[in-house]
């Protein structure tokens, strides 16, 4: 996938908005060049991390078969030249492994067949929907320890204005998604990395870059459907990183950068503390003004 894939920064969208839109199916997951790559490094986390990035509740094996199936389905129907059924097994063309299920809970395999994070949400009664099941290797700062088994609203407790304005809309979205319908939204943080696997807190101090240190623009590609069969939501999350440099190289490069800068000094206090830019703001704001020849 070319860099500024995705680009919810670019002035179409607010962010701490929901911003949900529906696409087409066959849009449900993207593989790029970077699919090979990413499953290496998911495969060796859920080897020797599983118990930091793989949560299953009891009950939920039928639920995860069917994500399983549904997603080894799509490959196959919408990649032929990339995934191929054998057996019952999925190989991948790119390097010619074979995913095969049997021997380990069915959202884990399909959790290797796609560079995307697969959470399963369970309806909950008065509590609306909670987190049962999850294969969450590439966290953007969050914790599937400390978040498992939470509802929705709890998940989004540190969002600013959530409860406010977004808990009520959120329940109406996942009450009324229908099978078919698959939902997309987009949201960006800043990062002084490129690193995918990032389970620590915001609040975390980041080492933050200087002009001879790059930073990263994260974007999280989210996408909600209906599992038709157990009721549940599927929810994926896929990374996409492209660094402050890029910027520079890309003809719409100085716009993006020059309306990624009006978002962030958009934010107020709270917003800024929770994507982590409350001590940096001025600093990427700048770092983003010099690339979009705007005076400092």
């Amino acid at each position: 996938m070319l860099q500024f894939a995705r680009t919810p920064y670019d002035g179409s969208k607010q962010p701490f908005s929901i911003g949900l839109a529906p696409i087409d199916e066959g849009r449900w997951f993207e593989p790029d060049e970077h699919l090979i790559a990413e499953l290496d490094e998911k495969n060796a986390l859920l080897r020797d991390k599983a118990d930091l990035v793989f949560r299953a509740e009891a009950g939920t094996e039928a639920a995860q078969a069917e994500v399983l199936e549904r997603v080894s389905a799509f490959l196959v129907g919408r990649y032929p030249e990339r995934f191929r059924r054998e057996g019952d097994g999925i190989v991948i063309a790119d390097d010619g492994r074979r995913i095969e299920a049997g021997g380990e809970p069915p959202l884990m395999t399909a959790a290797r067949l796609v560079q995307d994070d697969l959470v399963i949400m369970r309806p909950a009664g008065p509590d609306g929907y909670r987190l049962v099941a999850a294969a969450l290797c590439f966290p953007s700062s969050w914790s599937l320890s400390e978040r498992f088994g939470v509802s929705l609203d709890a998940l989004h407790h540190n969002v600013p204005g959530y409860q406010e304005r977004l808990a009520v809309r959120m329940k109406r979205i996942f009450d009324g998604l229908k099978d078919g319908v698959i939902v997309e939204r987009l949201n960006w943080s800043i990062y002084p990395d490129a690193v995918l696997h990032h389970p620590e807190t915001k609040e975390r101090p980041r080492d933050w870059f200087g002009r001879d240190r790059d930073a990263f623009v994260r974007v999280e590609r989210q996408t909600l459907r209906r599992l038709p069969v157990s009721g549940d939501v599927l929810f994926t999350i896929r990374i996409l990183v492209d660094p402050f440099a890029a910027f520079e190289s890309n003809p719409d490069g100085p716009r993006l950068a020059a309306s990624l800068r009006d978002q962030i000094l958009s934010l107020d206090p709270d917003q800024l503390r929770y994507k982590n830019l409350h001590e940096h703001r001025d600093l990427v704001a700048g770092e983003l003004a010099r690339i979009a020849g705007q005076a400092r």
